[in-house]
């Protein structure tokens, strides 16, 4: 619209909408206040009228219980080493005797004077030497009457004390002991001993954080736009563990540029970078909160997991997963999510997920299939409460077919999610108004189906690699539909890593990367380098700051991560302790509660039987026609669907290819016009298969 057919439009005073228009030839505006646009930093600090450990009622009890903890470690602390403190104090009592007597002799000899009478002598002033000496045999006089009355006070107190009874000595015992210790000890050797000891730290000042910032490059101090700010007052957190301020970078300078020099920044302050904590601030990207806390908050073990209470969970509520870096509860919601956790070996990662994998037990309503591809003894207690529990990639004493036995895990899995669906469509809207699984559906025992299953995938890459590669597309396409479709359906699934990243090729490779960034929860410990760091966390979190590979190293910093996409705060945890003996109380508690419900199933309830009932060689043998030697894999996995359908009702013929071949049963080329184009396509002969259940028959003799 041209600027002449707008005020056309005005003059006729038709209808038009405004809210583009601006009139840039009218009357100006009147004026009005001025509006400032810079940040106005307020130099007074105003202390809350109600200190924040006593608001509310959950910082009362928090407060109350810290006093009281600390009370009474204070209590049994000089309880113990009280023999010790009575006889230090007897010891330093009778010194203490010695000393006050010395002064008394010191005061009677008027010994302050010596001085003045030297000088006198030192001047050759006999004058005014004899009058000082007059006036100390005076007060020497005086003094000895008074030290004569004070030793005839103590001979009756003496003798009055003999004839007292025994309490009364004690008393009196009790109130001069210490205080003669007192006079007795030393300056520098007191008898009682702190029991905690206040932890000193650097006293942070804008003077030190601006030198740290300069120093580090973000800025200069004589060129006014490129001068540190501050978005509010220096401040102690809530915790008193650390100092805290926001910090406004000069115009220019953004997030990433004080990440990359934290380490600078942490030389600037004079503290150890772990003791340095950046915080973005969404309401610009040069406004940061940084946070220096007192001492390292890693290397300061947060103790035992809350779960050794062992009472029942649910697994609706969040789990206490640790404390962050200013000593807060990391909590983190299983419902509707999928959790990733990776890191280098022996840094804390099968501890951080067999903790989440606690919480789940616990809930008596809650299925669980756990999957240990590193076929470690780590889950093993597991036993006791899982539906299914898998171990390895080869036969061994715990399992005999693990490979086979997950893919069926699997299967499970996704007929569960398809079961769950169906039932929630079926439900009336009063019993499930907006269609999801809640919590009291997934208790309800007239919806049996509506449990919530946890799928734990330890060291899940194993599965990815395993020596069949049609097994391997298999299991990759299923766990990609379960990661997929699980959780709405109320299947969480906990996955675990040590090498997230460079697995399989092809289809597989590609299934494996989008199981593995499709989780929504991730959790890094410490990694070998930025590349897995960046696998694990995704490539938005390096960008942010967050690389698990600079996390320090040691002992003290095992359990130590980022969690990564639960809230908008990325924190460092320091997660709780379950040791392998807490696990195992932990685990028989779970399934007390499991038979006190009635809710045990699958392997805990004893079905392993069932399951090892299927014997696969035999039954692939029963199946061949009479007089055919060989059988391709999709006619042999068509013929056990229509024999077996209650153990092969879901068998592929990639299934079968990889049970039978780890049963050793080599493949070869077959004839089979009604499945393969060609005319030919992999398969089996009979011959192979019972000098297999041959061999099988003399190893186990």
């Amino acid at each position: 619209m041209t600027d002449q057919a707008h005020r056309g439009d005005l003059d006729q005073g038709e209808p038009h909408d405004t809210h583009y228009e601006i009139a840039l030839d009218d009357e100006p505006d009147p004026p009005r206040e001025p509006v400032y646009v810079d940040v106005v930093t307020r130099d007074d600090t105003r202390h809350p009228v109600i200190p924040a450990q006593w608001r509310g009622p959950d910082n009362i009890r928090a407060t109350v219980k810290r006093k009281a903890e600390v009370t009474g470690h204070i209590a049994a602390y000089h309880a113990v080493r009280t023999p010790k403190y009575a006889a230090l104090a007897l010891l330093w009592s009778v010194v203490g005797v010695a000393r006050l007597a010395g002064r008394q002799v010191r005061w009677w000899w008027v010994a302050e004077q010596e001085h003045l009478r030297q000088e006198a002598a030192n001047r050759g002033d006999p004058d005014t030497w004899s009058r000082l000496t007059r006036e100390a045999r005076a007060i020497r006089l005086y003094r000895g009457m008074v030290l004569a009355g004070e030793g005839v006070l103590l001979l009756i107190a003496l003798g009055l004390l003999a004839a007292a009874p025994g309490w009364v000595v004690l008393a009196a015992g009790g109130a001069l002991v210490p205080v003669l210790a007192h006079y007795g000890r030393p300056k520098t050797m007191p008898i009682v001993q702190p029991a905690v000891v206040a932890h000193r730290y650097r006293k942070l000042s804008s003077d030190i954080v601006l030198r740290a910032y300069y120093a580090a490059g973000l800025g200069h101090p004589d060129k006014r736009d490129q001068q540190i700010q501050f978005g509010g007052p220096m401040s102690r957190d809530q915790r008193e563990t650390g100092s805290q301020v926001l910090v406004d970078l000069p115009y220019g300078k953004s997030w990433s540029d004080v990440v990359n020099a934290k380490e600078k920044l942490a030389s600037g302050l004079d503290v150890h970078e772990n003791q340095v904590f950046l915080t973005r601030d969404k309401s610009s990207n040069r406004r940061h909160l940084l946070f220096v806390a007192d001492r390292d908050p890693l290397a300061v073990p947060v103790g035992r997991t809350p779960l050794l209470d062992c009472k029942p969970r649910s697994i609706w509520r969040p789990v206490k997963f640790g404390k962050d870096e200013r000593d807060r509860l990391v909590e983190l919601s299983l419902m509707w999510t999928s959790v990733l956790v990776g890191a280098q070996p022996r840094k804390g990662k099968t501890f951080s997920a067999r903790l989440l994998a606690l919480h789940a037990a616990l809930d008596p309503w809650v299925k669980l299939i756990v999957v240990d591809g590193k076929n470690s003894p780590d889950w093993d207690k597991f036993r006791l409460v899982a539906h299914r529990i898998i171990f390895g990639t080869h036969p061994n004493p715990r399992d005999n077919d693990p490979v086979g036995h997950l893919i069926a895990a699997l299967r499970e899995v996704l007929k569960h999610i398809d079961r769950v669906n169906q039932v929630l469509s079926q439900l009336p809207a009063d019993v499930c108004p907006e269609g999801k699984l809640t919590e009291e559906l997934a208790r309800d025992p007239r919806y049996p189906d509506l449990r919530v299953w946890l799928l734990v995938m330890e060291e899940f890459q194993v599965y990815f690699e395993t020596e069949d590669q049609d097994t391997n597309k298999e299991i990759a396409a299923m766990l990609s539909r379960i990661l997929a479709t699980g959780p709405s359906a109320g299947v969480i699934l906990l996955s675990s890593s040590q090498k997230p990243s460079g697995v399989g090729a092809g289809d597989v490779g590609r299934l494996f990367n989008r199981y593995r960034d499709n989780h929504a929860a991730r959790f890094a410990l410490k990694c070998g380098n930025r590349i897995v760091s960046e696998a694990v966390l995704g490539g938005d979190a390096y960008a942010e700051g967050f690389d698990a590979s600079s996390l320090p190293v040691g002992d003290e910093y095992r359990g130590v991560g980022y969690l990564y996409g639960v809230t908008d705060e990325t924190p460092t945890v320091r997660t709780f302790l379950a040791t392998h003996v807490d696990a195992e109380r932990i685990l028989r508690a779970a399934r007390a509660h499991r038979e006190h419900f009635g809710t045990l199933s699958g392997e805990a309830a004893g079905e392993e039987a069932a399951r090892e009932a299927r014997d696969v060689l035999n039954d692939v043998r029963n199946v061949f026609y009479a007089g055919k030697a060989t059988i391709s894999w999709p006619a042999l996995a068509a013929r056990l669907r229509e024999v077996y359908p209650e153990a092969y009702a879901d068998i592929t013929p990639q299934a079968i290819s990889a049970m039978v071949r780890k049963a050793g049963v080599a493949g070869k080329t077959v004839h089979d016009p009604e499945h393969f184009e060609s005319g030919k396509g992999q398969g089996c002969d009979k011959a192979a298969v019972e000098a297999a259940i041959e061999r099988r028959a003399i190893e186990s003799r």
